[in-house]
């Protein structure tokens, strides 16, 4: 008897075991025959789970006969769900399309994009929360972390090339947009669509970004005062549900050395609580002299999902840079080429250390099908601490009161100091319908304050001493010779040596710090804050939409901050903006748009406590008409924007000798052209990225008629860009990779009051890829034919060359 019920046992364990042969295998791809990666799939009952590879093909397996639902899932995509019959030793293969979801939760990014491409397909910038780019009434340029790596960028300087109507301003985190200037320092950058600033000096590093985008025009209508040509966002990584890591190591010109890691996935398995971590190291020197870069980022990033109606983000980003500060080249009197763009005025021991943390967390909630909130706040600290030779934008003074034209006057700073901003936003967005018409309204508060707390100061050294030769006295005036010391051909003594620019090397020795006199300034603590109120909503009715909002803005600065004279003083504006999209068929939206901006010019935002005033506040105002189409199955985004911007009380240099720092106010100036921007996949295999632009952007009301009708500084007439990767699949070069690239800038001023010009140029650059199973190598090499360029300048003392030929090779692993 026991022997026949183990022997019916092992019949039904054999018929069991047998039974579960059955597999579901199957392809997920999206509405634009796209492969859907990291996608989840999964079985109730028994429970089964599976990951779509990177080509979207997924396989369940060990499945016994019956009847199945199977669920797939995956960001950005409605879930969708198959019933199926599986019979038994059945292999079942399956397709599935999923159809992009512009999910109502989305009102922040909250975890990461998964697209692989040079394209992107949503904004969150343009509107204060998701909305597909080709209905956005509003031009915006991007670069995605896939361009960004396959072109070896490590900072925004270099990822901006790729930009229609941006380019370099100068070395530091200070770009020109339509032609205007904006810079790190100025607290009207973005991050994660929040207020923030850089340290304006040195440019932090890129590795944990997944994009670097710009809304252009005036956006004072969405974030308060900001620059009329248009605000830079930098996007951060997100994390993934999928598990997805890799680590690279880099080296290259200029003794280069970097090791970059970026860790994400579910820390639990219901995939409720998401990580990701990313970290950098460099340690570089440079194409100038006395350069160098130590640089150190740790950015963890954390997405709590509890339910499908809540999110809490955080994110840090800590960035620690040691090296120097590089004031640029200067050359012999009115002769461009007469030094080598290696050429930098720093001493041997001079150095910048700044210290950067940036905070941010979220909540964002939907109460129901239609109402939703978002709250993000963001919290940024900077830390200053410098020492440098620099010149005192002149040449020297010879006896007689003329220059001499191969030496730069010096000065010396040592300066400490820190920065403080908080930004909070919040809003509500609500879903309606009323008759034909679609709204999405949203109304919101936002708040910003930034403060430089009282402590922090600067010793200067400069000018010439005085005749007792125990003090300086700041500018040379042979008028008054007996009150200087002099050398034995009669010139005035320098408090700080001259640099010499016919031996570089001798003026960049260590320096005696103790043989200088030095005058003590403070930095002037200084604190604002502004509050926005604004409502705004995009309307849909047929073919078009429409986006409309106004915004209360109110700026706060207090005057003589901790001092007994303190002051407040009051700035506010009414910001309207409206842009109308129209359908004209599947592949073309055409738009246009006006918007009006603003921006305050007081003691806090100018940092510059010698620049007079009181001024007005910036008032500008755009037009703008465009056209956005998708080609080969929408893998390609095309976008034409013709605009026009004007802009009232723009401060300038006002040139005085006896302050530099001295700015005034001119009447008004305008910028307009057309940009093209074209993002993405040709073929599967074949990507590309360019951009054109031509702009005329000039002074049309000045006090000074010499300026009007002059081109703005450092801003191209005509500039562009070309980048394109192809991708072997088959034959002997399969699993290679290859890439070039262009770009392009025409003749730039550098002053409105000066005719010195910077030439044009052309470079080109080439990679080339390799990527066998997990390891990736990659080989960049920039400025191949060596041009000599420069990337902006003020004048023929302070100029900003661009890297002579230089290469870098990358080994990573994915795992």
């Amino acid at each position: 008897m026991k022997l026949t019920f183990s022997f019916l046992l092992l019949l039904a364990f054999l018929h069991i075991g047998s039974a579960q042969n059955a597999k579901i295998t199957g392809k997920i791809i999206s509405e634009n025959n796209e492969a859907v990666s990291y996608a989840s799939i999964s079985i109730k009952s028994p429970k089964k789970n599976a990951v779509s590879d990177d080509k979207g093909n997924f396989e369940i397996a060990n499945l016994a006969a019956g009847n199945y639902t199977v669920y797939f899932s995956a960001m950005g995509f409605t879930a969708e769900q198959k019933n199926v019959e599986l019979h038994e030793n059945e292999n079942l293969d399956i397709s599935i399309t999923l159809k992009e979801n512009i999910n109502a939760l989305q009102t922040v990014e909250i975890t990461g994009r998964k697209e692989k491409s040079y394209r992107n397909t949503k904004s969150f910038i343009g509107a204060k929360t998701e909305i597909a780019l080709k209905d956005l009434p509003q031009a915006v340029s991007y670069a995605t972390k896939e361009l960004i790596a396959d072109q070896g960028a490590i900072r925004v300087g270099d990822v901006v090339k790729n930009f229609s109507g941006v380019s370099q301003f100068t070395f530091y985190d200070d770009i020109s947009i339509r032609g205007f200037r904006i810079n790190g320092g100025s607290n009207t950058q973005l991050l994660n669509g929040m207020r923030t600033s850089t340290g304006f000096w040195k440019q932090p590093l890129a590795n944990y970004l997944e994009r670097v985008e710009v809304l252009k025009g005036p956006s004072s209508a969405l974030f308060g005062n900001a620059s009329p040509g248009g605000v830079l966002n930098r996007v951060t990584k997100k994390p993934l549900d999928q598990a997805a890591n890799s680590v690279s190591f880099s080296t290259g010109s200029f003794n280069t050395l970097r090791a970059l890691a970026d860790f994400t996935g579910p820390l639990t398995e219901d995939k409720s609580l998401l990580y990701r971590l990313n970290l950098g190291y460099e340690n570089a020197n440079s194409f100038r002299d006395l350069q160098y870069d130590k640089n150190i980022v740790v950015a963890p990033s954390l997405s709590f999902l509890p339910n499908d109606k809540t999110s809490v983000n955080f994110d840090l980003i800590y960035s620690s840079s040691n090296g120097n500060l590089d004031r640029g080249q200067s050359t012999y009197e009115n002769s461009l080429y007469s030094t080598k763009i290696s050429n930098s005025l720093n001493s041997t021991n001079d150095y910048l250390k700044e210290e950067t943390y940036i905070v941010t967390t979220s909540l964002n909630h939907q109460f129901s099908d239609r109402l939703s909130f978002s709250g993000s706040y963001i919290r940024t600290g900077y830390n200053e601490d410098l020492l440098e030779h620099r010149g005192a934008n002149k040449y020297a003074s010879a006896a007689d009161g003329s220059t001499i034209p191969t030496a730069i006057e010096m000065q010396v700073f040592q300066r400490k100091r820190k920065r403080y901003i908080d930004n909070l936003s919040t809003f509500f967005k609500y879903e309606a319908k009323t008759a034909a018409l679609g709204h999405n309204l949203i109304a919101g508060f936002d708040y910003a304050q930034e403060e430089v707390p009282a402590g922090g100061s600067q010793l200067t050294a400069s000018g010439y001493r005085n005749a007792a030769n125990n003090g300086f006295i700041a500018t040379y005036n042979p008028a008054n010779k007996s009150n200087y010391l002099l050398d034995s051909k009669g010139n005035p003594v320098p408090n700080v040596a001259h640099f010499d620019l016919s031996n570089p090397f001798a003026s960049q020795q260590l320096k005696d710090m103790s043989k200088y006199f030095y005058a003590a300034r403070q930095v002037d603590p200084t604190y604002y804050s502004l509050y926005g109120i604004y409502i705004q909503d995009h309307i849909k009715f047929g073919a078009f939409q429409a986006l409309i909002g106004i915004r209360y803005d109110e700026y706060s600065d207090k005057v003589n901050y901790k001092k007994a004279t303190e002051t407040k003083v009051k700035q506010h504006s009414f910001l309207p903006r409206f842009g109308l999209t129209y359908t004209l068929n599947p592949n073309i939206n055409l738009y246009g748009t006006y918007v009006q901006g603003y921006n305050p010019q007081t003691a806090s935002t100018l940092a510059n406590p010698n620049a007079g005033g009181p001024f007005n506040p910036l008032e500008s105002n755009m037009f703008e008409f465009g056209g956005k189409s998708s080609w080969f199955n929408e893998k390609l985004f095309v976008t034409v924007a013709l605009f026009k911007i004007q802009q009232k009380n723009t401060l300038y240099p006002a040139n005085d000798p006896s302050n530099p720092d001295l700015m005034r106010s001119i009447g008004e100036e305008e910028s307009k052209g057309i940009e093209i921007d074209i993002n993405g996949n040709i073929t599967r295999n074949w990507s590309i990225s360019a951009a054109y632009s031509y702009n005329e952007a000039f002074i049309t009301e000045s006090p000074i008629e010499v300026e009007i009708g002059r081109q703005k500084p450092n801003t191209p007439r005509q500039q562009g860009n070309i980048w394109t990767r192809y991708n072997f699949t088959d034959g002997a070069l399969k699993d290679f990779g290859i890439a070039m690239g262009s770009n392009f800038a025409t003749t730039r001023t550098m002053s409105q009051t000066t005719t010195e010009t910077l030439p044009g140029y052309t470079l080109f650059n080439a990679a080339f890829y390799y990527n066998i199973n997990k390891f990736k190598i990659q080989l960049n090499a920039n400025n191949i034919l060596n041009k000599t360029y420069w990337v902006g300048g003020y004048d023929y003392i302070r100029l900003f060359p661009g890297a002579p030929s230089n290469w870098l090779l990358t080994l990573g692993y994915s795992f």
